[in-house]
């Protein structure tokens, strides 16, 4: 099976979990600057709420993906306010023809100080977890 990890974050948060993602599934991390060229069969893409919405640069490079090269996107990613990223990116994945997991990991993250230290050693750990879920 082939795996790609993807991640946009401006806190540092999303990378963090992006890496415990990569580790558990043995395969990088990297942001979405770095396009997905080869065939996957799942696209873990992390991602958090900016202004109210996933960031354009999300949008973008969901849009930006060949559908015929991923066989599924799984969500997952963190927030200081608002929860699940799923139903934005469910909707620019539609979009571009891919299919999306309907299960998505989320966790708080600290932003301004809010939620201290999150996400911590236990989201990591859970959010590999999930990752080594969805591989089987």
């Amino acid at each position: 099976m082939k795996i790609a990890v993807r991640y946009y974050t401006k806190t540092g948060n999303t990378k963090r979990l992006a890496e415990a993602v990569a580790k558990a599934v043995g395969t990088e991390a990297q942001p979405v600057s770095v396009p997905v060229t080869e065939s996957v069969d799942i696209l873990f893409l992390g991602n958090s709420y900016y202004a109210f919405s996933i960031d354009p640069e999300v949008r973008s490079f969901i849009r930006s993906l060949d559908k015929s090269k991923i066989g599924r996107i799984v969500n997952f990613g963190s927030a200081a306010m608002l929860n699940s990223t799923y139903k934005k990116v469910k909707a620019e994945a539609d979009k571009a023809g891919i299919p999306m997991d309907e299960r998505e990991f989320h966790c708080k993250g600290e932003f301004k100080g809010v939620h201290k230290g999150k996400p911590d050693e236990s989201d990591l750990k859970a959010v590999a977890e999930f990752a080594k879920k969805i591989v089987g």
